[in-house]
Order: C-alpha cells, then sequence, then structure tokens
C-alpha cells in the first residue's frame, strides 16, 4: 500500500462514520449522507480520524484516492456545518422571494418562476436582491444554486440577471453608432 499522499480526516464529536465495502455513511447533527465509493480504495477508522489509502500509485488508483478522499470529507463538513451557495439579483425590478418554502424569482418575465426545493436544500433570502441556498450536500446545493442561476443567467451588455457572489460578469460595449 502506498504511504504517499495520506491525509487523514478529521471526524468531529457527534458525528458517526460506518464504514461497508464500497459505502460510506455519515451521521452528525444536521442529518445522514451515504455515498459509494471504489472498493479499491481502503478506508481505515482510527481514533477520531479516517484514512484513505490506495492499492497502487498507479494513475486512475490516484486520481479515485483523491475523489475519495475529498467526497468523504465532504461528507463529514456537510454532516457538521453544511454548505451554501449565495446568489445576487442585479437588474431594475428583478426580486425574490420566499412563498412557503418555495422560492418566487421575479427576474423580467411576464410571470414570476417559483423553484420548490428538493429534500435537504432550504432557501433563505435576507434582501429581496440576495438568495441563499442551503444544504447538508455539497453537490446538491451546487446544482439547485445552477438550477437557480439558469432561471436568468448575467446577460453581458447591462449585467442583469442572476450571478453568483462575487461572480465577475465581463461586460461588452454594444452597438456603436
Amino acid at each position: 500500500m502506498s504511504r504517499i499522499g495520506k491525509q487523514p480526516i478529521e471526524i468531529p464529536d457527534g458525528v458517526n462514520v460506518a464504514v461497508d465495502p464500497g459505502r460510506v455513511t455519515v451521521n452528525g447533527p444536521l442529518g445522514e449522507l451515504t455515498q459509494t465509493v471504489p472498493i479499491r480504495m481502503k478506508i481505515d477508522k482510527g481514533d477520531g480520524t479516517l484514512l484513505v489509502t490506495r492499492p497502487t500509485d498507479r494513475g486512475p488508483d490516484r486520481a479515485l484516492h483523491g475523489l475519495t478522499r475529498s467526497l468523504v470529507a465532504n461528507m463529514v463538513e456537510g454532516v457538521t456545518r453544511g454548505f451554501e451557495k449565495k446568489l445576487e439579483i442585479q437588474g431594475v425590478g428583478y426580486r425574490a422571494a420566499l412563498r412557503g418554502t418555495a422560492l418566487e424569482l421575479n427576474v423580467g418575465y411576464s410571470h414570476s418562476v417559483v423553484i420548490d426545493p428538493p429534500a435537504g436544500i432550504t432557501f433563505d433570502v435576507p434582501v429581496p436582491t440576495e438568495v441563499i441556498v442551503k444544504g447538508i450536500d455539497k453537490q446538491e446545493v451546487g446544482e439547485v444554486a445552477a438550477k437557480v442561476r439558469a432561471v436568468r443567467p448575467p446577460e453581458p451588455y447591462k449585467g442583469k440577471g442572476i450571478r453568483y457572489e462575487g461572480e465577475y460578469v465581463r461586460r461588452k460595449v454594444g452597438k456603436r453608432a
């Protein structure tokens, strides 16, 4: 077994990790996540740590080693702290609001767009021009945030639309007379 690239994953108090062949289950204060992992990767559970090791130093094993370690580390972080993505809405009259648990967007269409959150995802609207997508699964949070952004992506001429917080939108000059 290779000793290169070994970084243990710290398991905080209150988090339970069950390692089965090809499956890892992490249970914590915010919820429970289950992920299938490659069987070639060996996951050892020690005193408050998880250690992912690979069988060889070949390229595919190295790639799966990094992937497996990242997936398990994100699961542990998700059930302890959770993940969130912030979106900004820019444009005159563009705004967001919560309707129950659903997100209602008014972004320049003749109708409002309502997005229902999938299980495990919540929306938060602190101000009408900001949307926060929260959840314990990093991949799902990113997917839902991308779906919200896809309702009205930022356009390059005036910069109107929905963008990630801090996203740079390259502006174009437009027509010249």
